[in-house]
């Protein structure tokens, strides 16, 4: 039995292989809050440091392997990208890395702002997917940002990438570790989800819960 099987029912993992069985797209890239969409939809956003491996984890996600722009520079996503499925009203949105990026210092100060700006203020918002490099766990401009999420009480859940990096007895130890250190959070999700773009793990689970959040 999967991880995905223990935590949900077949109908859900096939509701979420129905998600991303649709053609995926992206609507636009926004640089400022007055560029935000207006039209109410469902949101989820995908945070991290720079370099975390988000937009290798969205093509994975939604099996389209040149819809969000991937690279090996630290800080190359400089904007909120957001993208969404055929006949359903939801965006994914692909947010700026922080802690690092290879930009002038104004522009980084600039989307580090849009960012904040967002997360402190969207209503729509449904959840952001915190991910975190399971070779590294929590460092401490992680804990900024949960920190932030806790005050302005919006969900997240701590997604583990390039869970296939590091050995399965490591991944098992950073994932109880991660999930003791997120008790304390009042507006952190309690399961911790280990993924890897390359082999496909934890990807059932992640559609899974996408396409719950959609239903609510």
């Amino acid at each position: 039995m999967t991880a995905a099987d223990a935590l949900f029912t077949p109908e859900d993992i096939e509701a979420g292989e129905r998600l991303v069985l649709r053609p995926w797209q992206f609507v636009k890239g926004v640089v400022a809050l007055e560029g935000l969409p207006v039209d109410g939809w469902t949101e989820v956003a995908f945070a991290g440091r720079s370099n975390v491996g988000k937009s290798s984890l969205i093509n994975a996600m939604v099996r389209h392997g040149g819809l969000a722009r991937t690279s090996n520079t630290p800080g190359r996503t400089q904007e909120l990208n957001f993208f969404t499925p055929h006949d359903d009203p939801l965006y994914l949105v692909d947010m700026p890395g922080y802690g690092f990026a290879k930009a002038p210092k104004e522009k980084v100060e600039a989307w580090t702002a849009l960012v904040r700006t967002y997360l402190s203020g969207r209503p729509t918002l449904r959840r952001v997917f915190l991910l975190i490099d399971s070779r590294h766990g929590i460092k401490a401009v992680d804990r900024e940002i949960m920190k932030m999420l806790d005050t302005t009480a919006v969900p997240y859940q701590v997604v583990l990438t390039k869970a296939d990096k590091i050995s399965v007895a490591a991944l098992a130890a950073v994932r109880t570790k991660t999930e003791s250190e997120l008790s304390s959070h009042p507006a952190a999700f309690p399961i911790v989800l280990a993924t890897s773009s390359e082999q496909g793990d934890g990807m059932a689970e992640l559609r899974a819960t996408i396409a719950a959040l959609l239903r609510e």
